[in-house]
């Protein structure tokens, strides 16, 4: 069964709502002086609180994997299982004013991103399954491929330095997906180091938007799983995906 408008609906509300709390915290916690690492903690723990309370008032019958959650094993005998990010980009959240920091709320239902949101707060932006954006008409030239701006993997600046595109660095997983739906960038690729809730909203938006998304090798990206590890992604516009996946494929480590 695929997912309902109002599981498309409440999963950009959600996102929203945990992205204004976050805004305000932030704003209320730097005026008073508060350091990094509390500024980070708090985000993690409040947008984390609100987004259980309202996904146990909203769906009560479905299972919740969060970032900053126990995992509940239940969750791998759910059809419908909400996959959470409450802040993605914790450290970006902590560096006023930096804005590329996320909120990731989706909607698996059988393993696979049906509904999805990602908040942007920092930049007042929401992007949703709910009403799809569109992608840019064309891809720029040079190609621009959107790496993390603390630990490229090595396959994305091989591949990049094979397609001739130019590297922009940025920090959240959401932000960095967000930027190939917005035009900002063609192709995010990561290798090494990512959760499923780094990446299931990203997914589901930016599928819905008409982008290519899977894992490095071309593999269909599978949620829910018992082992959240998710490590490699790739997003990318999707008249590109074939030379890009080629690219990727002739790294060698």
């Amino acid at each position: 069964m695929p997912a309902s408008v109002d599981d498309h609906r409440l999963a950009a509300e959600l996102a929203d709502d945990a992205g204004r709390l976050l805004v305000a915290l932030r704003a209320r916690l730097h005026s008073e002086g508060a350091p990094g690492s509390v500024i980070k903690a708090e985000g993690d723990r409040q947008a984390h609180v609100h987004l259980m309370e309202r996904l146990a008032q909203s769906r009560p019958g479905d299972a919740v994997l969060s970032e900053e959650g126990i995992d509940d094993p239940v969750r791998l005998e759910s059809d419908r299982t909400w996959i959470i990010d409450p802040l993605d980009g914790t450290r970006e959240f902590s560096e006023v004013p930096r804005t590329d920091w996320a909120v990731h709320v989706a909607l698996t239902i059988g393993n696979r991103p049906a509904a999805g949101a990602v908040a942007l707060p920092g930049l007042s932006l929401l992007l949703s399954t709910a009403s799809p954006p569109e992608l840019a008409a064309d891809a720029a030239d040079p190609l621009r491929m959107i790496v993390s701006r603390t630990r490229p993997p090595a396959v994305a600046t091989h591949a990049a330095r094979a397609l001739g595109a130019d590297l922009v660095e940025m920090g959240s997983a959401g932000a960095k997906a967000m930027a190939v739906v917005r035009g900002e960038c063609e192709i995010y690729a990561h290798s090494g180091g990512q959760y499923e809730w780094d990446s299931c909203a990203p997914v589901a938006v930016a599928a819905a938007a008409g982008c290519h998304v899977s894992r490095i090798d071309g593999s269909e990206l599978i949620y829910n799983q018992s082992d959240p590890y998710l490590p490699d992604l790739l997003v990318c516009r999707p008249e590109l995906a074939e030379q890009v996946l080629a690219a990727l494929a002739s790294f060698e480590d």
